[in-house]
């Protein structure tokens, strides 16, 4: 049996003896049983270490690096197996292909960390951010975060491409000849870079603002390095490119110190004037007492005679610019406006027309049908 055994190993496959390619495949087998005992580690060990101290830091180091730490291994497992399978050199360089491969797959590990690492530092720096008072720095923080990442990627790519013999030098050198060609291409993005950087100097409007920029209204969700992200009311994600935005008028609702009530009330044409002016005090001595309304400065007037009714002006603010509680001040103030003119006995107008007929004309039953359709009482 043992003969057969050795026999069998010592043929050969592209060159390599079997008995190698059963060595590596069982080191690869044991590589990924070392790949689940370090995630275990991690779990049973690593974490709920990590979970007794003050700061949550390491814990989120500890995920950040958990899944590249599993792969090192599998990249360890893949090094050994190559030495052990002794991959020839004829008639293609397959040991340098595999000692490429594993530098790639390296430099893809540790550009994984430090991708990962971004995020804890992001926390950090969000802690930071949060005891100032500035809001210049809570939007400069995404950018730093996203420029972090871009960064990494893109010294990783360098390193990959280097490892694949290509000479760096003269890959910049041709990005160099290239960029005006870039430049004309990407002008779009490069406005928008330049309307990104101008929303975080000029501040128009900070995350989480309610703004209107044409027929766009909701809550500013993120300033990015091309769009603006606005969560509308309606629950959808709009985003707006930074150079469009910058040459919009932003209407910031959340600047608002208070929000505005202005109601036109019409009452019929019965009033007398005393219940006019009795009408007009209520409801000036009623929003003076309102604790939802704001005592600097309200209106409240007979205005005009309007087509249909006696109008009168209600025009006040509210102490809350809050949505819900300005709707619920609103709706306050116009039921006490209807229990005040009920109490007064006064009537709210609509819109009618009185048509008065000249006596003795005769008019035949079609020309009333006429007459009758055109009116509106």
């Amino acid at each position: 049996m043992l003969e057969t055994l050795s026999q069998l190993f010592s043929q050969t496959f592209l060159g390599i003896a079997l008995g190698r390619f059963a060595a590596a495949f069982a080191l690869l087998i044991l590589t990924l049983i070392l790949k689940k005992v370090l995630g275990h580690l991690f779990v049973t060990v690593l974490f709920p270490f990590a979970g007794k101290t003050e700061t949550s830091y390491d814990d989120q180091a500890l995920d950040c690096i958990r899944k590249p730490a599993e792969f090192l291994v599998v990249i360890a497992g893949l090094f050994a197996a190559v030495q052990i399978l002794q991959l020839p050199p004829e008639p293609v360089d397959l040991p340098g292909f595999a000692a490429t491969f594993l530098k790639i797959l390296v430099i893809f590990d540790m550009a994984w960390v430090l991708f990962n690492l971004v995020a804890v530092l992001n926390t950090f720096l969000c802690t930071l951010v949060s005891r100032t008072e500035s809001t210049l720095d809570d939007n400069l923080l995404p950018f730093v975060r996203k420029s972090l990442r871009i960064f990494i990627v893109f010294m990783a790519v360098l390193m990959a491409i280097q490892s694949l013999g290509f000479s760096i030098s003269t890959l910049l050198a041709s990005l160099g000849i290239g960029g005006l060609a870039v430049a004309l291409a990407a002008r779009d993005t490069i406005s928008n870079l330049f309307g990104s950087l101008m929303i975080i100097l000029d501040r128009p409007f900070h995350i989480g603002d309610w703004v209107k920029a044409g027929d766009i209204e909701g809550t500013v969700e993120e300033v990015g390095f091309r769009s603006t992200k606005i969560r509308t009311f309606a629950k959808t994600l709009v985003s707006v490119p930074n150079s469009t935005i910058t040459n919009m008028a932003i209407d910031n609702l959340s600047r608002m110190p208070k929000r505005r009530i202005m109601l036109t009330i019409g009452v019929t044409y019965r009033t007398t004037p005393k219940e006019m002016r009795d009408a007009v005090a209520a409801i000036r001595a009623m929003l003076g007492s309102h604790p939802a309304i704001d005592q600097e400065f309200s209106l409240v007037n007979f205005t005009e005679f309007g087509a249909s009714s006696l109008d009168i002006l209600v025009y006040c603010f509210t102490t809350t610019t809050a949505w819900a509680e300005y709707l619920a001040a609103r709706e306050d103030v116009c039921l006490q406006i209807m229990d005040i003119l009920e109490g007064m006995g006064l009537e709210f107008a609509f819109p009618s027309r009185t048509v008065y007929l000249a006596g003795g004309e005769t008019r035949s039953p079609s020309e009333d049908r006429v007459e009758s359709e055109k009116l509106v009482i």
